[in-house]
């Protein structure tokens, strides 16, 4: 609600070209790192590597990498703290990294986007550039390919003296 006491709708953003944010991409230290793998938040200065860390061509890996470490501390606790074999420590962890890989991977898309909108972007932002990056790379492949038949059509007409 806005002051005027109106609900206010999202903002979606409108696509830039990827890669190409007027903020510089500063990388976070480890520890800040660390705290943003946990699910913290980071200082502004690094609000165009949290873009390019949810739009990069490896942003799947990258919140794989995420959920590996939100998994550990209760890998660990499991493996330290539970009354039991070391087998049957090693199944429930192992069940429970497959079950937080199936919960990870099915919100993937949104947990990144509220990365994004935590850091100062609006919201639509990090799907709008992996569309955009997506739409590209299809325009390249499309010319890559005509390219390509081009030259098989010109290599069959000077065989056959066309």
């Amino acid at each position: 609600m806005d002051t005027t006491g109106r609900e206010r709708t999202p903002v979606m953003a409108q696509p830039d070209e990827p890669g190409t944010t007027s903020e510089p991409v500063v990388r976070p230290a480890p520890h800040r790192w660390l705290w943003y793998a946990l699910g913290g938040g980071l200082p502004a200065r690094h609000r165009g590597w949290v873009l390019h860390d949810t739009t990069t061509g490896t942003w799947g890996l990258r919140h794989i990498a995420r959920m590996l470490v939100q998994m550990s501390i209760p890998i660990v606790l499991i493996m330290v703290l539970l009354p039991a074999s070391w087998e049957l420590r090693a199944a429930v962890a192992g069940g429970g990294v497959f079950l937080g890989l199936i919960y990870s991977l099915a919100y993937m898309p949104e947990t990144t986007e509220n990365r994004v909108v935590k850091a100062g972007y609006p919201a639509g932002t990090a799907t709008a550039h992996r569309e955009h990056a997506a739409h590209l790379r299809d325009q390249r492949d499309s010319e890559r390919r005509r390219a390509a038949a081009a030259r098989r059509a010109a290599r069959y007409r000077s065989r056959n003296g066309r």
